[in-house]
């Protein structure tokens, strides 16, 4: 069984590139259950495209979230209790969480297939303090993992 440990950058705020409006969006009567009020983790993986130099892909990523939160503004809000407990989104423009981390393991260490349950799992996850409180926080945490490539040469 591997095991790794992620070394993670400071968690930072991405706010939209540019100013968005500052309204309140009601959530959906099914949006709105209490039974959905948690942050629902997920992981993916990208390989380098086949003969392209590695790079410091963060930057990029950075600059797409913030152009991209421009359209999607409701997600750099924050979830509000309205009177009666309907739960609204405040678009605030406050931003989403975005950490940078590195492992010393190799993407072909997790499996093949890499499929979870995956080994040390947390680790490729942003550390959330309470999945469970919703209410004032970032709506979307992202954590940009790199791993190890395999050893191979750039012609």
């Amino acid at each position: 069984m591997v095991t790794f440990t992620a070394r993670r950058s400071t968690p930072e705020l991405v706010t939209p590139a540019r100013p968005t409006p500052h309204e309140l969006k009601t959530l959906s009567d099914i949006d709105d259950q209490k039974a959905l009020r948690y942050y629902q983790p997920f992981v993916e993986f990208f390989r380098p495209r086949h003969g392209a130099p590695p790079q410091a892909p963060a930057a990029a990523i950075r600059a797409a979230l913030a152009e991209a939160l421009v359209h999607y503004y409701p997600m750099a809000g924050r979830l509000r209790k309205l009177p009666g407990g309907k739960l609204a989104v405040e678009c605030t423009g406050e931003g989403v969480v975005f950490v940078e981390a590195e492992a010393d393991v190799r993407l072909e260490e997790l499996g093949d297939p890499v499929a979870p349950p995956f080994p040390c799992g947390e680790e490729l996850l942003c550390e959330v303090d309470d999945t469970e409180d919703v209410l004032g926080r970032p709506l979307f945490f992202l954590q940009l993992i790199m791993l190890q490539l395999r050893r191979c040469s750039f012609s």
